[in-house]
């Protein structure tokens, strides 16, 4: 185990190409045994993960952190560059990811960390790589969650119309202004007071964290992608198909953490998936929002190593 990291380095950028483009991730710990991956949430990037990299490489995890595509110091490409953006496209670079960048370093199975939209992340590239997820911890999830196997199938014709519809409205709405707007007039702290019930943990770090990545002059094309790729994606690409396709065989523990004041996904989804899949392990933690990993770390730390070093599989 290397215990020989600076706390300061957590967040020193690598860069990987992935498909002609620039991904930056950061890793501690790296000679460590027990692969790690945290997937940040919308609008966030790797570096919100600073305060749970460092307690995880203590314990002998390679504890990995990468910026999805559009996001952090990640390239944000549009339309014209990638197509859509959707959990599909970032499940991808995370097994990509895998296997170009952690498994020359380590063959053991890998555990996934994700916030929101990484958890929704890391969900779908757990069904297709099962045999080499150790566990999927997911705080929380997104997605409407539906109490029956039917697949909710729209009419291949009807579908393209909407997609259609979704794409023209998209390409014309005026994102460029919206996001300077949000800039400008202090949306992002509105939002990050929604986002976190204990107030003082909105520090001037956490604003330029999720700030600066809004600044940049490709955000308003690639969150054109992403808004285009995530209102049009297939069901099988939404968390109700991809959690009856993981209960199918049951090989990936998944373990939900979620804030009782989460005021973005409210907690009765969590008790909805933990009551409809019954294999699900769901953890409330008190007085907590949206981002329990930054507003309440050693809860989140804690509770995610117990649940790692119980695993009977692991």
């Amino acid at each position: 185990m290397n215990n020989n990291f600076k706390e300061e380095n957590i967040n020193s950028p690598n860069y990987w190409n992935w498909n002609g483009f620039k991904i930056c991730w950061s890793v501690v710990g790296e000679d460590n045994e027990i692969p790690i991956i945290f997937l940040h949430g919308f609008g966030a990037n790797r570096k919100h993960w600073r305060n749970n990299l460092g307690y995880f490489a203590k314990r002998n995890f390679a504890s990995y952190s990468l910026d999805l595509i559009g996001f952090g110091d990640s390239d944000q490409p549009g339309i014209r560059q990638i197509g859509k953006l959707n959990n599909e496209i970032w499940s991808n670079q995370v097994k990509d990811f895998i296997t170009k960048v952690v498994r020359p370093k380590n063959s053991r199975k890998v555990i996934l960390i994700g916030n929101s939209l990484g958890s929704l992340v890391a969900l779908t590239c757990a069904v297709s790589l099962e045999d080499q997820i150790a566990t999927v911890i997911a705080s929380p999830l997104p997605d409407q969650i539906h109490e029956n196997n039917k697949i909710m199938a729209i009419k291949p014709l009807l579908k393209k119309f909407k997609d259609i519809l979704i794409t023209i409205f998209f390409i014309f709405f005026p994102l460029e202004i919206i996001l300077y707007l949000i800039t400008k007039l202090g949306v992002i702290r509105l939002g990050l007071n929604s986002a976190y019930f204990k107030k003082d943990n909105i520090d001037s770090e956490l604003i330029n964290l999720v700030t600066k990545p809004v600044l940049r002059r490709t955000s308003a094309r690639s969150l054109r992608a992403m808004c285009i790729g995530m209102s049009s994606r297939d069901e099988k690409f939404q968390s109700s198909f991809l959690l009856r396709k993981l209960c199918s065989s049951k090989k990936v523990p998944f373990l939900l953490i979620w804030g009782d004041k989460d005021n973005f996904i409210p907690l009765f989804l969590g008790k909805k998936i933990a009551n409809f899949h019954r294999w699900v392990k769901l953890k409330i933690v008190s007085n907590s929002g949206h981002c329990i990993h930054d507003e309440d770390p050693s809860i989140f730390n804690r509770i995610s190593y117990k649940w790692i070093r119980d695993l009977k599989t692991f």
